[in-house]
């Protein structure tokens, strides 16, 4: 998405649009997958585990394309002149079944598809689409219907995409910086748990990409895990437990970074942190599996530069700008690390879920655009080009879209002779990657008691309250704590062979069966029981929440302390989960069955110890 420059305040970037193509062929896409989607360490995969890539391309034009002056009715008020009505784009100039021939030729296997909050709620008749009669006189949302169903039936994935609040052109100062900048918070979250039911039975909507480009806006900044109303990491993980407790635990949760902080001016901090903090707080979602990060990058932003020219421009590099190896050292530290770094808290599938280049770029924006479609192949990272559909004149127009129609519904395609991109294009959807069966890996997950319950598990917020008046965290079933951190709250999990069958909440000593911590407060879990979680006070130990194991455990085990530096196993397994702080940590063949604390003078009765006893009978 390109940028629009406005005064001191970050614009993230802008959707484009541009031309090319060969005539329209009726053909079915091969729908040799089967939904819904899930995820295995830095992988998605279908329901039979085979690994499934996206392959896609993003079809905007229902999260508005209206530029937010003039009349809202008149083609010349809209980007680039291509006027979608809330719909995605290029529907009165082409059937939809064109359309999706278009993207079957391109090779893709998946559409990214924006919408708006605003078109959720339009009531209105959307004005005639010539090219789709079908479509007379229904709304908004009942068109997004029917593409959702003509896409999902020939056989492509879909992913929702919330991209604006108000049907306008992102990504500039216009209400849309933030999920909660021109609605409240709850609104956001119901419209979504809105979504994610009204296509909950088709298998083949596979993600709810959360919202679009997060950035600053005229007076604050989002962050990610301040536990304010601008925490777009708290916001995030709260709409996708939602999405699925209530509506569709079937959807693969997608979050997208940080796009902007900060004022874009030379001498002021700026940047745009995407997916960096990531690394120190993940998000970990009630089902595990179902998580997908993702990240936009254009060749005429930068790490520390918003796109914009004049007025909001900074003397910062472009991506494009950058040395090969700074360009790669770039993206992995701003995105790619989720994926490359396997068995960690953050580990992810990532998903490019935006990228391109204008057929008329300069040198400079080419040659980038081919070293980041390299850099693509090597990582076999997931990927949705923006945009697939665009509008041109004799051949003119926007210039970012792969395929465009005129108005008499005329097709040019990014494999018509004479765009540079299409020897990338080919190299890219071509590319050999992996295939067949992912074999199931170890989980990790992060608990984050900073701000209040962090209660991962669905069968634990069945349940009544376990430790009145403390701050609750629980490892999402299946997983097992295996980490705590001496301050801050923190906690890691890892996988266990099955959930726990039962409960069990220990407050005091009753069941320590040696002196493991002389001198310190033992709270130890049941024979046959794990911790499973765990609860505090302000920054105090409260109460250990115990899993009884449906397999046999060990006895014995040893002492672990932590309250002078970290005690972790070689290679810190699981990866930082608590920066700053110590942490301590058993090894992935031991379970924790007790901490130990002490509320001596000096000490705040923060978790000093574990006691690490092996899983095998």
């Amino acid at each position: 998405m390109r940028i629009a420059a406005v005064a001191l305040v970050v614009l993230s970037a802008v959707s484009v649009t541009a031309p090319p193509a060969t005539a329209a062929v009726s053909q079915s896409t091969e729908a040799s997958w089967t939904g819904p989607l899930s995820t295995r360490g830095r992988y998605i995969v279908d329901a039979t585990g085979a690994r499934f890539k996206l392959k896609a391309g993003n079809w905007h034009g229902a999260s508005g394309t209206w530029t937010g002056s003039g009349s809202a009715t008149d083609p010349a008020n809209h980007h680039a002149g291509e006027i979608a009505y809330e719909t995605p784009l290029g529907l009165d100039r082409a059937s939809i079944d064109t359309i999706i021939d278009g993207f079957a030729e391109l090779g893709l296997n998946s559409v990214r598809l924006p919408f708006s909050n605003q078109m959720i709620h339009d009531s209105a008749p959307v004005p005639d689409l010539p090219a789709n009669p079908g479509l007379r006189g229904k709304t908004p949302l009942q068109v997004y219907d029917a593409v959702v169903d003509r896409l999902t039936a020939r056989g492509f994935a879909v992913i929702l995409n919330n991209h604006t609040t108000t049907s306008k052109w992102c990504c500039g100062v216009d209400g849309n910086e933030r999920w909660n900048t021109s609605q409240d918070e709850r609104t956001w979250q119901d419209d979504w748990v809105f979504m994610a039911r009204r296509y909950a039975a088709n298998k083949r909507v596979v993600g709810a990409d959360l919202y679009n480009e997060v950035r600053r806006n005229v007076l604050d900044d989002p962050n990610w895990g301040w536990g304010n109303n601008t925490d777009w990491q708290r916001a995030s993980q709260q709409a996708g437990d939602r999405i699925l407790a209530e509506a569709n635990r079937d959807l693969l949760i997608i979050v997208e970074g940080i796009n902007w902080t900060g004022i874009p001016v030379d001498g002021f901090p700026h940047g745009r942190p995407t997916l960096e903090p990531a690394r120190t707080l993940s998000h970990t979602l009630i089902d595990s599996g179902k998580l997908v990060y993702a990240a936009h990058f254009y060749g005429y932003t930068g790490p520390n530069h918003s796109g914009a020219t004049g007025v909001g421009e900074t003397s910062d590099p472009r991506y494009q700008d950058l040395s090969p190896q700074e360009l790669r050292d770039v993206l992995y530290r701003q995105a790619f690390f989720v994926s490359a770094e396997t068995g960690a808290h953050f580990t992810a599938p990532l998903w490019i879920s935006e990228f391109g280049a204008g057929r008329s770029s300069d040198a400079k924006a080419r040659d980038w655009f081919e070293r980041f479609v390299d850099y693509l192949v090597e990582t076999d990272a997931d990927f949705a080009y923006w945009p697939m559909v665009g509008f041109h004149t004799n051949g003119s127009g926007d210039g970012w879209s792969l395929l465009a129609w005129d108005a008499a519904g005329r097709r040019i395609s990014v494999y018509d002779a004479g765009d540079w991109r299409a020897p990338a294009w080919r190299r890219l959807v071509n590319a050999p990657a992996r295939t067949g069966q992912i074999p199931v890996t170890s989980r990790w997950s992060m608990l984050n008691l900073d701000y209040g319950d962090f209660q991962a598990s669905r069968a634990i917020r069945a349940l009544p309250d376990w430790d009145s008046g403390a701050r609750k965290g629980a490892c999402p079933d299946g997983q097992r704590v295996i980490g705590l951190s001496h301050t801050g709250n923190r906690g890691l999990c890892t996988s266990v062979s099955a959930a726990p069958t039962a409960y069990a909440t220990v407050r005091d000593e009753s069941f320590v069966d040696r002196d493991w911590a002389s001198g310190y407060t033992k709270v130890q879990c049941p024979p046959g029981h794990f911790l499973a979680g765990y609860s505090v006070k302000g920054v105090a130990f409260s109460a250990a929440l115990c899993g009884k194991s449906a397999t046999p455990l060990g006895r014995g085990g040893r002492t672990v302390w932590f309250d002078r530096g970290d005690n972790r196993p070689a290679g810190s397994p699981g990866g930082e989960f608590a920066y700053g702080n110590y942490k301590g940590q058993c090894t992935v063949d031991e379970y924790v069955a007790g901490v130990a604390y002490t509320g001596r003078v000096g000490s705040r009765s923060t978790p000093d110890a574990l006691l690490c006893v092996p899983l095998g009978s």
